[in-house]
């Protein structure tokens, strides 16, 4: 089970984190501006992170199995779809739907079917899972950007949906519900919704999410900008992934010991102060460095994360407070990469859209330190 969900989350992510390798290329084939193709990541990110909600209830009535085969039909179909698109609205349907989907049956339904599946070691678990999310981004980045150089993007998006596609329908034929069914949960959705701490928590996660997913988008062109090698500066989208897959598994370690709540604020302060170095711009190192310090935050923000609302409202409907919760991520990213690529179009500088990052990453480090707190 824990495998099955590692590799879902790893095409599953990998695929939807490598559009900043896609990002120059659409735009110049459909004559559009960064702002206006980053709707494609935007629109992607809502689907998946709103469906979390009907995906988790989804695989409590339905197992597993299904859920998983829907998203891999959508996910190849979308991305066959999408390159052979001929106006760029019709890419935009077809990717964030096609896309979309994929992740929204392949994350909040796994991280629940593996916790049913363990009673001991059950964070440790998860953890190992959600690791897929990290190498499949360290992986996928920069294979798109060599298989746009050499065949183009629309091949590439053809190439990368029939792999996904068969991944996750793979993974579908080995999954199963849980052997034992779960008892009634120690708090309600519909109480938790009620209840500040959730409300927090989910505030937190949005402002972070507009900040968050900014650097998958435009890291990558940023880079180019200041004369990285295109293959290079995409490999800096699988640095994050490679930094959160050492974050997912460190920081779980310190949460052992500190406390999974303060660990997790802690994730919060080193996202939100990450983007200091990101604003310091430099060579190479420095994006590097910056990749590194924002990716062990997010490692430990999706790992942490789960066992937190856990802790707090229980685990017995964990697919649903969790699928909830993570709305606000969705929300968050569909305005951030839209709102960045406005402000550099506008401005014709990437600093405003930084600093915007940095204030936003910092409020919301300032909102989840306030859980717990009467």
């Amino acid at each position: 089970m824990v495998a099955a969900a590692f590799a879902a989350m790893f095409v599953s992510f990998g695929i939807a984190y490598s559009f900043g390798a896609f990002l120059e290329p659409m735009a110049e084939e459909f004559g559009s501006g960064r702002g206006t193709t980053s709707v494609f990541f935007a629109l992607t990110s809502l689907t998946y992170f709103g469906l979390g909600a009907l995906s988790g209830v989804a695989v409590d009535r339905y197992g597993p199995r299904r859920v998983l085969l829907v998203g891999g039909l959508a996910l190849g179909a979308g991305l066959a779809a999408t390159s052979q698109a001929g106006e760029l609205w019709i890419g935009l349907v077809t990717y964030g739907l096609g896309v979309g989907i994929g992740v929204a049956c392949a994350y909040v339904p796994m991280v629940a079917v593996v916790s049913g599946w363990f009673e001991r070691r059950r964070t440790l678990a998860i953890g190992v899972a959600v690791t897929g999310i990290g190498l499949g981004t360290l992986t996928v980045a920069p294979l798109a950007a060599a298989l746009i150089g050499e065949f183009g993007w629309r091949n590439t998006h053809l190439v990368l949906g029939l792999a996904g596609a068969v991944v996750l329908v793979a993974c579908s034929l080995v999954v199963s519900r849980p052997p034992v069914q779960a008892g009634p949960a120690a708090l309600t959705l519909r109480e938790a919704v009620r209840n500040r701490d959730y409300r927090r928590l989910y505030l937190a996660s949005g402002l972070m999410a507009v900040a968050l997913f900014v650097p998958f988008v435009y890291l990558p062109g940023y880079a180019e900008e200041a004369g990285v090698d295109p293959v290079a500066a995409a490999a800096l989208v699988g640095v994050i992934g490679a930094a959160s897959t050492a974050g997912r598994l460190l920081l779980g370690l310190v949460a052992a010991r500190t406390g999974t709540l303060r660990t997790f604020q802690g994730c919060f302060l080193t996202m939100g102060l990450s983007f200091v170095l990101w604003g310091l711009g430099g060579g190479y190192g420095v994006l590097v460095a910056f990749a590194v310090v924002l990716g062990v935050g997010y490692g430990g923000f999706v790992a942490i994360g789960p066992a937190v609302v856990a802790e707090r409202f229980g685990t017995t409907r964990l697919g649903g407070l969790l699928g909830v919760l993570y709305t606000s991520a969705g929300i968050g990213s569909a305005l951030g990469a839209p709102l960045a690529g406005a402000a550099v179009d506008a401005f014709g500088s990437y600093v405003p859209a930084i600093a915007g990052c940095l204030a936003l990453g910092l409020a919301a480090y300032l909102t989840v330190l306030s859980v717990g707190r009467s």
